[in-house]
């Protein structure tokens, strides 16, 4: 890592309170998918606006912003009430599905550094899994044809929760999956809602902005990251 890198990186981590002194050592990391493994935001936003151009209306960066992290339901409940639709969440979620399962195809494209990424945590034996809202029977077929899913520690979907990000519930659940206390854990999240649920669950949190989500509030994040490339990300498995 150049001195300027270094640099940044110890006035980020000290901009939060967290020397290297005082942050704990990483032990473990759990990963978002959606927009931040694998480039699907776009998909959901084709799913979105085609379900609401049905009903007169278009999708738009502020109902992303309420939509992301939320499971299902919960998710389409933000859709209704942004639109007063007369839509139950059920059948917006099934019709979502559809189009969804449609546009899905073959593994999609895969984000900057990904590869890369996960061959250094290989390398330096870091373990790690996958925590996301979306559905298992969709991460199934994403993951089907991935050459590094067995090295996943675990996957847990938003089928595994009772509530959806930001609440901290699904980065308590990868803690335990790790086996750490979750401040010795790294979450990797590309959305506001996603971050407010590592922060919240007292993880080392680093966001990674998409293009759909780079507007969005990154509060408490330790640093926000330009990609899974990013030479102050990797640094801080060894700082």
């Amino acid at each position: 890592m150049c001195g300027s890198d270094a640099g940044n990186l110890s006035d980020s981590l000290s901009s939060h309170g967290l020397s290297k002194d005082r942050r704990k050592t990483i032990l473990g990391v759990a990963l978002d998918m959606d927009g931040l493994l694998f480039d699907t935001e776009k998909l959901y936003w084709q799913v979105g606006d085609t379900v609401l151009q049905r009903r007169g209306f278009r999708f738009s960066a502020e109902l992303q912003q309420r939509m992301m992290g939320r499971v299902g339901v919960s998710a389409m409940a933000q859709m209704i009430e942004m639109h007063s639709l007369k839509d139950s969440a059920e059948d917006l979620l099934a019709e979502s599905d559809q189009i969804y399962s449609e546009l899905l195809g073959e593994t999609p494209d895969s984000m900057p550094g990904l590869e890369l990424w996960i061959d250094y945590l290989d390398q330096i034996e870091m373990p790690f899994g996958l925590a996301t809202s979306s559905r298992r029977k969709f991460v199934d077929r994403i993951f089907e044809s991935v050459p590094w899913r067995e090295a996943l520690q675990f996957v847990l979907t938003g089928d595994d929760v009772v509530n959806g990000k930001p609440d901290p519930e699904m980065y308590l659940k990868a803690a335990e999956k790790l086996g750490i206390a979750p401040e010795a854990m790294m979450v990797l999240e590309d959305s506001g809602n996603g971050c407010a649920a590592a922060v919240a669950a007292g993880a080392q949190t680093v966001a990674i902005p998409s293009e759909h989500t780079k507007s969005q509030d990154f509060s408490g994040a330790i640093l926000v990251a330009e990609s899974l490339a990013d030479p102050m990300l990797w640094s801080l498995l060894r700082a």
